[in-house]
């Protein structure tokens, strides 16, 4: 095994772990508010959905991505290819839908209540549900044209017609045709990444004229502290920022390996990284965002619980 493909295995291993036990720890905080009976949030749904599209894209690609650089290329065949191709563009493509829905949702929630997004307020949770499943449906219907071009490193397919795409390979596709499945692949992608910019700048502007307003209220106090709201967004707009920064370098690489007839492998590889990125930090910084939960949780369970043991007494 040359030394780059330790180091590239390595890097792919280290990082699937971090994100597996980071996301696995975010889902285990859930769980326990859930459990322990504390009132959920309107976007507690979202961020359960995205920690699902997490795991994912982790699983697919990730372990895959690892086994493969450690050697072990031949380990898929046809239909198992197809399903890791799917399955990870199917993650990546709900986490992108998922983070701007949480953008969406959260700009509505910090807007002044007389603001034309303010009004929302009320209405906005009732359809978290619905928003969701608009989340799954399109990125499950547009990423079936991976179940067709898709293949195993033994298919039958003939050679010539393969494009090596690490532990799969691809079926070598007219220029023309090329295009047209990556503009439909891309619409989905481009409306969310616009909405979360747009949502972003939004959530910048509200916060600063939020700023200006409570500006003299900061100076008469000797430890200001930053509203709930206000460190939600914060860890919402680092979010974005970082996931439109590494979906755009992973573009890039894509459009390299798509349209290239024999893609490098070191492409392949860096793509694979980029597209882990995102997944493997996200659950730390929600986890910044939802650290003083448990103990307004564990403050509601004490308070509904002292009348009976004044009872008792």
């Amino acid at each position: 095994m040359a030394s780059r493909d330790l180091a590239v295995g390595v890097v792919c291993l280290s990082q699937t772990v971090v994100g597996l036990m980071g996301n696995f720890s975010l889902l285990y905080h859930y769980l326990f508010l859930y459990f322990t009976g504390c009132r959920p949030r309107s976007t507690d749904l979202i961020v359960e959905h995205l920690i699902i599209a997490n795991f994912l894209s982790l699983l697919s690609r990730g372990v895959s991505q690892t086994m493969e650089a450690f050697g072990l290329t031949l380990f898929l065949n046809d239909i198992g290819c197809k399903l890791v191709f799917y399955v990870h563009r199917v993650g990546r493509g709900v986490s992108i839908s998922t983070t701007c829905l949480l953008s969406v949702f959260q700009v509505i929630t910090i807007s002044p209540r007389n603001s034309r997004w303010g009004e929302l307020k009320e209405k906005a949770p009732r359809y978290t549900g619905f928003a969701i499943f608009l989340c799954w449906v399109p990125y499950m219907l547009v990423n079936i044209i991976f179940l067709m071009y898709i293949t195993g490193k033994w298919s039958s397919t003939n050679s010539t017609m393969k494009k090596d795409l690490g532990y799969c390979s691809g079926v070598k596709q007219n220029k023309i045709i090329l295009s047209l499945h990556a503009a439909l692949l891309s619409i989905p992608d481009m409306f969310c990444v616009g909405l979360m910019l747009w949502a972003s700048s939004s959530m910048v502007c509200i916060l600063f004229r939020h700023k200006q307003q409570v500006q003299h209220i900061h100076k008469n106090d000797l430890s200001p502290r930053s509203s709930p709201e206000s460190r939600a967004t914060h860890s919402i707009l680092i979010l974005v920022s970082m996931f439109v920064s590494s979906y755009m370098l992973s573009c890039i690489f894509q459009v390299c390996i798509g349209l290239s007839d024999n893609p490098n492998i070191l492409l392949v590889n860096i793509s694979a990284l980029l597209n882990a990125y995102f997944p493997t930090a996200c659950p730390f910084i929600l986890m910044s965002r939802v650290s003083r939960e448990p103990r307004l949780c564990f403050a509601w369970i004490k308070i509904t619980k002292s009348p009976k043991l004044i009872i008792n007494m």
